[in-house]
């Protein structure tokens, strides 16, 4: 099977500072992988520059065998990302915040996409809303629904569930499942919270001063390090 993403040796250098070490890994269609990290660890910098916005010292990155640097008009159009930290613009409503991204994106039938993705995130009751008025749980929803947009390949998402209540955690977590799941998308994911993390992902990068301490099945490294939760895993590796 072709991988949907392949990292290979990648590191960033922003002067004498080394802020990526050699990281490589590979993900494939349905996919889910869990980028964890204490704060500074390089988790942001390497979604900048899987996103293309930051570009890496050295190193390969290839989307879908198709390598990103001489692709990356084609592989973009593919690729979607939401982050609790992306605003979108406060002075439209939902409707026409999903109506200007759909548009940039060519999006076909955006109606009907959007009716779709406004059910989906659970917005229909705030389409005509200002999004200066959403809840951050609600702006999180809506960073959701307009990374959908494009139908991407693959989804980048930086702490997918921040600001929701618990009842919307757990349908977001069984809504990204079923995606992968059922489209074959694959999700790369930034989060804190482990516990959550855990219940989603099949395989995890876990990352200290830019350097790769573990990767691969979730399953296959709670053998490897003879622990049983991602938390274990996570305080055995960086409590050294």
């Amino acid at each position: 099977m072709e991988s949907n993403l392949k990292v290979v040796s990648l590191f960033k250098k922003y002067g004498k500072k080394e802020v990526l070490k050699n990281i490589s890994f590979e993900i494939y269609p349905g996919d889910i992988l869990g980028i964890i990290g204490p704060n500074g660890a390089g988790k942001s910098t390497l979604l900048y520059i899987l996103l293309g916005i930051v570009t890496p010292t050295s190193g390969k990155i290839f989307y879908f065998s198709k390598e990103f640097s001489k692709n990356k008009v084609e592989i973009l159009s593919q690729v979607n990302f939401a982050s609790q930290y992306v605003s979108l613009p406060y002075s439209l409503t939902v409707e026409e915040n999903l109506k200007v991204f759909a548009h940039l994106y060519n999006v076909k039938n955006i109606n009907k996409k959007i009716n779709e993705l406004l059910n989906i995130f659970k917005l229909a009751d705030k389409r005509k809303v200002l999004t200066r008025s959403l809840s951050s749980g609600e702006m999180m929803r809506l960073n959701l629904a307009r990374a959908f947009l494009n139908d991407p390949k693959i989804l980048f998402l930086d702490e997918p569930t921040a600001g929701l209540d618990p009842e919307y955690v757990k349908y977001m977590r069984d809504l990204l499942k079923r995606y992968s799941k059922e489209s074959n998308l694959s999700i790369v994911l930034t989060s804190h919270q482990l516990g959550e993390l855990e219940k989603i992902i099949n395989k995890v990068l876990l990352i200290k001063n830019g350097e790769s301490l573990a990767y691969g099945n979730i399953s296959d490294l709670f053998i490897k390090f003879k622990v049983s939760s991602l938390e274990d895993l996570y305080f055995k590796l960086f409590s050294k």
